[in-house]
């Protein structure tokens, strides 16, 4: 793999090397990172739309509108959607793009699905190279919809400027599906199909959920309704997100949220790191006599994992679990 013609290709804006490229990221293809290494001085930081959110809720429908809006205005937009994983392929298995076919022919809109893959904060651990990879590829915008599990899409604090939260009327307690962590992430909240019944309720209730907080730093966030499906409120969405956008950049707020996406990242990429050359260090047959000792209850998973980091970080390979003395 010529990566060094793979990333000149992608500064040119070229798509297909873009795909590409994000499908050895997920891959974890050998020597993916020199790409990714030469591509992140070429990225711009250009703006981040988060879109979280409960199933069913419509998220992929607004984000289809929000790209409509902006792609009217001749801005180049990125799309991630992320969605579950497979446990045969790997891959995702409901394919937001099924829902935006109407922007496949739109050579200024990018789509690409990805699995979570065992990511539990509703985004899959490479979504962060994708963004920069459609950063460096010339997006004017790029939007990140989560794969959408319910209360715990929390990872898209350290990866969006701006994060939409969306609800609906009707779903039960409304205000109960969004309390535990969304409420603490959200820069706007949407709720929308407000053509249900419920809709003013479910607006009252989170607007007085967020009564209770007593400083916002700057920024309240704004509880507005929509109709996706038919358009409605999608043009005051996107103003809406213009105005945090900029009082984002204009405050601390943005440079706090990019700080803490980098450590959480820097983070997970020392762990993998660490795991990949823990168990190059072990043999397959020392890995299946420890499999079989524990499996047995004469070892335990932490003890032997205390001793793999342990070997790991003295740097020796002599450090036998006990059941091998």
């Amino acid at each position: 793999m010529d990566y060094d013609e793979l990333v000149s290709h992608i500064l040119k804006g070229d798509r297909r090397s873009a795909a590409r490229l994000i499908s050895l990221v997920e891959d974890e293809e050998e020597g993916y990172e020199k790409a990714l290494k030469s591509l992140y001085p070429k990225t711009r930081g250009v703006p981040v739309l988060g879109v979280t959110g409960a199933p069913g809720v419509g998220k992929s429908t607004i984000v289809l509108e929000i790209t409509k809006r902006l792609r009217s205005e001749g801005r180049r937009v990125g799309i991630v959607a992320v969605d579950p994983t497979s446990p045969i392929t790997g891959g995702a298995i409901l394919g937001d793009r099924i829902r935006m076919t109407e922007l496949f022919a739109d050579p200024g809109v990018f789509i690409r699905s990805m699995g979570s893959r065992g990511g539990s904060g509703g985004l899959s651990s490479q979504t962060g190279s994708a963004v920069r990879i459609l950063d460096a590829m010339g997006c004017d915008q790029i939007i990140v919809e989560t794969v959408g599990a319910g209360q715990t899409q929390v990872d898209i604090m350290g990866m969006a400027d701006t994060i939409v939260v969306a609800t609906m009327p009707g779903s039960g307690d409304e205000v109960q599906s969004i309390k535990a962590g969304l409420l603490e992430i959200a820069d706007i909240y949407v709720v929308n199909k407000c053509d249900l019944p419920g809709a003013m309720r479910t607006v009252s209730d989170i607007q007085s959920m967020l009564d209770l907080v007593e400083d916002w730093e700057g920024w309240k966030p704004p509880v507005m309704q929509t109709n996706a499906r038919e358009s409605r409120g999608i043009d005051e969405l996107v103003g809406n997100i213009r105005k945090h956008d900029e009082y984002a950049r204009s405050s601390e707020r943005l440079i706090k949220r990019k700080k803490e996406q980098y450590r959480r990242e820097i983070q997970e990429l020392v762990t993998r790191e660490m795991a990949r050359k823990a168990f190059s260090s072990i043999e397959e047959e020392e890995l299946d006599r420890m499999l079989e000792r524990i499996l047995r209850r004469e070892e335990n998973p932490y003890s032997e994992a205390e001793r793999i980091a342990a070997r790991l970080f003295s740097g020796r390979k002599d450090i036998a679990s006990r059941g091998q003395r």
